[in-house]
């Protein structure tokens, strides 16, 4: 038996401890995953507050199938989930006869690396529903007739949220950058 599967054995058992030495070494790496669904910092702790709680109550219910983290991982997924339908994000409705979608798999762009904060906090700042549709289908790979069921939007707003969200997110690097390259041009002629 593993140190992880005593932990685990511990926490179905109620045991305090247990609870705090998976807290312990989890929690970190939760919260970057609710820090991608959420505003601040403060609904960040709060998803992983709520996403804890069901972790604690259903611990029980883990069947060892996969990496026990990646069972904690979708249920913050779900308590994020869970969180912003409890505060209603509404999503636009697309009429699909008109919308044109380009091809994922193909790009010819090239991007120069971006701090992980500053990522991170464009990607916060979006607004909801390209934040929710791009975490689901980036960050947790779902397909967009996953995300249409998650969310209860059709397959095209999926699309749809997901193509603003890359323009957005495109927009405001391209932003960044001029704003470095004026800085850094106007530092240079001093």
């Amino acid at each position: 038996m593993t140190v992880e599967d005593k932990i685990v054995e511990e926490c179905i058992s109620g045991k305090r401890r247990a609870q705090n030495q998976l807290y312990q070494k989890y929690a970190p790496g939760m919260l970057g995953v609710c820090l991608r669904y959420s505003k601040n910092i403060a609904e960040a702790e709060d998803i992983l507050q709520e996403g804890f709680i069901k972790v604690f109550k259903y611990v029980k219910n883990y069947r060892k199938e996969g990496s026990f983290e990646g069972w904690i991982r979708r249920i913050m997924v779900n308590s994020a989930i869970t969180h912003f339908n409890k505060n209603k994000i509404y999503f636009e409705e697309i009429d699909e006869d008109k919308m044109e979608f380009p091809d994922e798999t193909e790009t010819n762009e090239t991007f120069t690396p971006v701090d992980q904060e500053v990522l991170l906090n464009l990607i916060q700042n979006m607004p909801e529903g390209y934040k929710m549709v791009l975490n689901l289908y980036v960050f947790e790979g779902y397909s967009h007739k996953e995300i249409s069921e998650i969310l209860n939007v059709s397959e095209n707003t999926s699309k749809s949220q997901l193509s603003k969200a890359r323009k957005y997110l495109k927009n405001k690097l391209e932003e960044l950058n001029k704003v470095k390259a004026a800085s850094f041009t106007h530092e240079r002629q001093f």
